[in-house]
C-alpha cells in the first residue's frame, strides 16, 4: 500500500488503528494532506499546535479520574532514588562483597534513607484504611508522579491496601515508566511539566513531602506559593523528615532578609512518622 486509504471513507475510530498497522508493516508514514487533521501525527506535532496538545494533556487524565470517581487525592512527593529496605540491604551485600569503598558508601547511605521508603509505604496504608470505611465521594486516595523511590513506596502501600491510586508520570531523555504499584488505569504519562503540576494540585486535599531532589522541591515550593498567594485554596503542606527539611531549607535567614512573613511559616508542618502525618491532615479537614 503506498499511502493510507481515504480515513473519511471509514469509522473515526479506525483511523489510529490504520496508522498502527502503517507502523507495524515498517512503512514510513509519509505526510499526507488528506489524513484526517486529528489522526495526522506530522500535524499535531507541529510547534503551531502545542495549544491543541496542551488541551489534550489536561483533558484526559481529567475526564478518565472523573469516570472512576477519583475527586480527592493526597499527593506524595519524594526522591525517586530512594530504595526499598530490602533493595537497599542487596545492595550493601554487594558492595561488601566487592569491597568497593566508594560503593559501600553509596550503599550505606541508601539503607539510611531507605526507611524514608517505608515511612511512604505506612502512610499510604493509613489512608487506604481510613478510605476503606468512607462512602465513595469522601475517599481519598493516594497521589503520586508514578515513578520509583517515595512515589512507589506510597503507591504500593495503597496497593496492599486495595485502593486505587493515581500516577502522574513524565516523558524523559531518559527511561522512565510507571511503577507497578500504581492502579493500571489511573496511570498517566505526560509530556508538560506545567500540566503534570496542575493535575497534582487540581483534586490535593493534602500534599506530603518526603527527601527529594530538584522535582520535589520543584513541585514543593509550586503549592506553597499557590497557597501563599491565594490562587490554591489552602491545604495541609507536610514535610516528612525534619532534619532533612530544616537543613536545606532556611526559613530563618528568609525571615531576617524579610522576603517571607512570620505566618508564612505556618503555611507547613514537619513531622517525621506516619501516624502524625496523618493526624495533621485528620486534624485539618476534622475527620
Amino acid at each position: 500500500m503506498d499511502k493510507t486509504e481515504h480515513l473519511t471513507e471509514r469509522r473515526l475510530a479506525d483511523a489510529w488503528t490504520e496508522l498502527q498497522n502503517y507502523a507495524d508493516q515498517g512503512n514510513p508514514l509519509d505526510a499526507d494532506a488528506y489524513r484526517l487533521a486529528f489522526a495526522d501525527p506530522e500535524f499535531l506535532l507541529r510547534r503551531e499546535t502545542r495549544g491543541i496538545r496542551f488541551q489534550l494533556e489536561m483533558l484526559k487524565p481529567d475526564l478518565d479520574q472523573t469516570e472512576q470517581g477519583i475527586d480527592s487525592t493526597i499527593v506524595v512527593f519524594g526522591s525517586a532514588r530512594f530504595l526499598a529496605p530490602e533493595e537497599a540491604q542487596k545492595f550493601l551485600q554487594q558492595a561488601q562483597l566487592n569491597g568497593d569503598a566508594s560503593a559501600l558508601l553509596l550503599a550505606e547511605r541508601q539503607v539510611r534513607n531507605a526507611h524514608y521508603y517505608d515511612q511512604a509505604r505506612l502512610f499510604a496504608r493509613l489512608v487506604a484504611g481510613y478510605s476503606a470505611r468512607q462512602r465513595p465521594e469522601e475517599r481519598l486516595f493516594i497521589a503520586t508522579g508514578g515513578g520509583p523511590g517515595i512515589m512507589e513506596a506510597a503507591n504500593r502501600g495503597a496497593h496492599e491496601m486495595g485502593a486505587l491510586s493515581v500516577g502522574l508520570n513524565i516523558a524523559l531523555p531518559h527511561e522512565q515508566s510507571a511503577n507497578p504499584y500504581v492502579t493500571p488505569n489511573l496511570s498517566f504519562k505526560f509530556h508538560y511539566f506545567a500540566l503534570r503540576k496542575m493535575h497534582f494540585m487540581m483534586r490535593a486535599k493534602a500534599l506530603v513531602a518526603f527527601p527529594g531532589g530538584f522535582g520535589t522541591l520543584d513541585e514543593l515550593f509550586e503549592v506553597i506559593t499557590l497557597v501563599q498567594t491565594g490562587k490554591a485554596k489552602p491545604v495541609p503542606i507536610v514535610l516528612f523528615g525534619t532534619d532533612y527539611w530544616k537543613r536545606l531549607f532556611n526559613t530563618d535567614v528568609m525571615l531576617e532578609e524579610g522576603v517571607i512573613s512570620p505566618q508564612d511559616l505556618d503555611l507547613f508542618t514537619y513531622v517525621d512518622d506516619p501516624q502524625t502525618a496523618w493526624n495533621v491532615i485528620r486534624t485539618f479537614y476534622g475527620l
